[in-house]
């Protein structure tokens, strides 16, 4: 199930650990899914987690603080059947289809997602609230360590006010809720939630289970694991796209004229290589443990778990992850050739979180959540040890929720942040490193009946530095937000927001020098970058319209010292050299869905529905942005009955052509889908089987916001089958 905020995206304005969350298969999402009737009671019943039920029987979710929070624009929500359908080992591949929505896809291991064009420093992943204390952001091939096999919903928060979450939320948040700490202790024996899947194209087996058990009437224990399998994917056609192939094949004939016959020869084979993508596999598994305390309105909970994951990394057959060294051994010259490279990534990761109810004064509660990392990736080439990265750090966060009375509400908080950073080996391209963050934050909401008055503001200070380097920069940085929404009489709601945001910059943004074999760069930053600043503004409509919902947004951001890595066309190491430049850049785009009921009656409902997004990113000189997702929209039709649910949809990508110096443009694709889904116990629901045929024309696509799309494509025509339940 996907949902887009139509009447008030009602996200709090505490942690987001505290945001309600859904099982794997509640039985009352099947329940409407399937039409049958359940009392919002019994609904209530079903769920593991605090949340509230609209009067028309749509699942919102809730939390403590604001309840509507126009500010944070545009929110979507993936859930039950629309996240078992899109389920993927890497968090940007889950969800590539949601309006604004891309991914890095840098390999089938390690794909980060892209809101509203934005990437790396400028969207924050969060499990649970709090951040994932990982390497991710400093390069698109390293995973994010968020399994979303035991995720129990996803949420994607765009619009100014996220930046109350960090000012390297400037571009969005993704939020994955799952239960590793308990919200509130079961009415039953034991809850088991379950999921496996199976598909063609990648050789895809895996499987995921929680298990949620009361020990007394306050206390709950819960363990979940998880384990994922792929083999090298199966592509349609050529790895490399036509122009990378033409490139190749140029240099074969350039070798061959100099009586480099083998490397000729070596060149061709990698230009034609098709039907699989080489060193494409991946083995995930993960592991947690948790319980909570309860004491009235009170309760204390933690979490411990690990993420494990080995992933390889395709190789770029024009230069790749090339290592080659010559040497002389007993008079004799050796070439060794290009390794295969893969990364083997581990997270051991703890999380607190606690709720303290404060009574009927001015604050009713006051809300803690911890996250501590410790993080090692290991880069093999070969056999052998390339580069080490190791990342530690701590995140932590406070809010004070305010009672609310008839008209007004709200919270304060405050926010710490450190993690020490360390790249050790042949890829260590950024130098040791530490950053300690603190921040101080307050929303407010107030309510003139049909209209509303929000306002969002956020202090941070930020300290970056190396001791290998000598250099610590200090900055400091006020971001704020204000929106006014009216709301119709009907449910339909418009509004407007203004913002300021400013953030800092980030670590390899400072320090980088040296080749990243991995993107094929040699990236250099730059230590005397200031603060990217960016004033915005956000125009939105959300609501109901006869058989039709609707959420759009249109936005414009204005920044001033934009920090981007560009080409400079020279060469270092054999590696094209990109260098962290500051200039001024405009955002401008366009995102919605729109969803309109054809049929609605029992047994059976049809539902149509359309979503898309534009953007348009450039200096203000003119010159484009590099990787910036193209127009892209889909349609589907989804059929509901008693036991069955039927889609099938379209999503078109427009070719990209306005390109950043030295980028390639990407051609234009379509992937047509289809689905059904089948709940075997009637009016139960708590099993679903679903049957999938994806990219059923097996059309050769690539994600320009990807740095590898000359020669990684996306998976080839798929069948899929997968197994969800909930006991």
């Amino acid at each position: 199930m996907i949902r887009t905020s139509t009447r008030p995206a009602i996200i709090g304005v505490s942690s987001f650990a505290l945001l309600a969350g859904l099982p794997l298969v509640p039985a009352y999402a099947q329940d409407q899914a399937s039409g049958t009737a359940a009392t919002d009671a019994e609904r209530v019943d079903d769920d593991l987690h605090d949340r509230r039920i609209s009067p028309d029987g749509e699942i919102v979710v809730t939390a403590i603080g604001l309840t509507q929070l126009d500010v944070l624009a545009g929110t979507s929500v993936i859930e039950g059947a629309e996240l078992q359908r899109n389920l993927d080992g890497q968090l940007g591949n889950v969800l590539a289809k949601l309006p604004g929505v891309s991914a890095t896809g840098f390999s089938p291991g390690a794909s980060r997602p892209v809101l509203r064009g934005f990437s790396g420093e400028r969207v924050k992943v969060l499990n649970d609230g709090i951040g994932a204390i990982d390497a991710s952001n400093t390069s698109d091939d390293h995973a994010v360590t968020i399994d979303p096999l035991t995720a129990e919903r996803i949420e994607v928060l765009r619009g100014p006010a996220v930046i109350l979450y960090g000012s390297q939320a400037i571009g969005g948040a993704v939020n994955v809720i799952d239960k590793r700490i308990p919200l509130r202790v079961p009415d039953e024996a034991f809850h088991l939630d379950t999921i496996m899947s199976a598909d063609t194209a990648t050789g895809l087996l895996e499987g995921g289970a929680s298990l949620d058990v009361p020990l007394s009437d306050r206390f709950v224990v819960h363990v979940n694991g998880s384990y994922r399998n792929t083999d090298d994917i199966e592509i349609p056609g050529f790895a490399a796209s036509d122009d990378l192939r033409a490139d190749l094949f140029a240099d074969a004939a350039e070798e061959e004229d100099e009586g480099e016959l083998e490397e000729a020869e070596e060149l061709r084979e990698a230009a034609n290589i098709s039907g699989i993508l080489p060193n494409s596999a991946t083995e995930t598994w993960s592991a947690d443990l948790g319980f909570a305390f309860f004491e009235g309105e009170s309760s204390l909970g933690a979490a411990i778990g690990i993420y494990d994951t080995v992933y390889g990394i395709p190789s770029n057959p024009d230069g790749g992850h090339h290592h080659g060294e010559e040497g002389e051994e007993d008079g004799e010259e050796e070439e060794e050739g290009e390794e295969v490279v893969t990364i083997d990534l581990r997270q051991i990761r703890a999380d607190l979180r606690g709720k303290l109810d404060l009574g009927n004064g001015f604050f009713s509660e006051l809300n803690t959540r911890v996250g501590f990392s410790d993080y090692t990736h290991t880069e093999f080439e070969g056999a052998e040890v390339g580069t080490v990265f190791n990342v530690s750090g701590i995140e932590a966060r406070a809010d004070l929720i305010q009672n609310p009375t008839d008209n007004w509400r709200g919270s304060f908080g405050i926010q710490y942040y450190t993690r020490d950073f360390e790249a050790i080996g042949a890829e260590a391209f950024v130098a040791p490193n530490r950053t300690d963050q603190f921040a101080i934050f307050g929303l407010q909401e107030v309510d003139f009946g049909n209209l509303q008055l929000e306002g969002a503001l956020r202090y941070e200070t930020t300290d970056v530095g190396s001791q290998t380097l000598g250099i610590d920069r200090d900055f400091d940085a006020f971001s704020g937000a204000i929106s006014l929404a009216y709301e119709t009489a009907d449910g339909l709601r418009f509004g407007v927001t203004g913002s300021r945001a400013e953030r800092a910059p980030a670590a390899e943004e400072l320090f980088s020098n040296g080749p990243h074999i991995a993107t094929q760069a040699f990236e250099i930053g730059d230590v005397n970058l200031t603060t990217e600043k960016a004033w915005g503004v956000e125009a939105f409509v959300r609501g109901n319209v006869g058989p039709a919902s609707i959420s759009f947004a249109v936005f414009q951001n204005w920044f001033d010292d934009y920090i981007s890595l560009f080409a400079t066309g020279q060469e270092e190491d054999d590696l094209p050299v990109f260098q962290y430049v500051q200039a001024d850049a405009n955002y401008f785009g366009i995102e919605g869905e729109i969803r309109y009921n054809l049929i609605d009656t029992e047994p059976l409902s049809l539902r149509a529905e359309l979503r898309g997004d534009y953007i348009d990113a450039e200096l203000t000189d003119g010159t484009p942005l590099p990787r910036i997702p193209a127009l892209n929209f889909l349609g589907a039709l989804e059929a509901e009955m008693d036991d069955f649910d039927i889609r099938g949809e379209v999503q078109w990508f427009d070719g990209q052509d306005s390109v950043a110096p030295f980028e390639t443009a990407t051609d234009s694709f379509t992937f047509v889908n289809a689905s059904i889904a089948w709940r075997p116990l009637k009016n139960i629901g708590n099993i679903t089987l679903m049957l999938q045929a994806e990219n059923i024309f097996d059309v050769e696509g690539r994600r320009h916001s990807s740095f590898t799309k000359e020669f990684v494509p996306l998976t080839g025509r798929n069948f899929k089958v997968s197994l969800r339940s909930s006991f």
